[in-house]
């Protein structure tokens, strides 16, 4: 239990929970402007289809009547409307993202050449000239 309270109590793990719930609601957001701004134009220039009722019905839906008659099966169809929303959706969150990592990327490159060309540090002085150092301030002293 200690070793499981020490990984969850990492930084890594907050970090990444985080993400996750980020990228889901993102992913909600994408798929909102999918299926509620994009699909419809692009649809009425088609025609004035709509996307997410496109399907190819395999077997139509029998409702049972007041006498009885019928069966009351439910419609049984391939809905490549959706498919193809979701497609779209997919598309545009892989867009977002690979221009998230290239930003990231830029980003790393410039620091690591702002690292470069920084002047290095000058190096520690030696133990024998800190003890010279000492030593002179101590004539100084007397």
């Amino acid at each position: 239990m200690k070793e499981f309270k020490k990984f969850i109590a990492k930084g890594n793990v907050i970090d990444m929970a985080v993400g996750l719930i980020m990228a889901t609601y993102f992913g909600a957001i994408v798929k909102s402007l999918v299926n509620d701004i994009i699909m419809p134009p692009i649809g009425k220039l088609l025609g004035g289809v709509d996307f997410a009722e496109l399907k190819y019905v395999i077997q139509a839906e029998v409702a049972e009547s007041a006498e009885g008659v019928g069966d009351g099966t439910a419609e049984v169809a391939i809905t490549y409307g959706a498919f193809i929303n979701t497609v779209i959706t997919f598309i545009i969150v892989a867009f977002a993202i690979f221009m998230v990592v290239k930003m990231y990327n830029k980003m790393k490159d410039r620091m690591a050449k702002k690292e470069e060309e920084a002047p290095a540090a000058p190096p520690a002085p030696s133990k024998e000239e800190v003890l010279l150092g000492e030593i002179r301030d101590l004539l100084k002293k007397q």
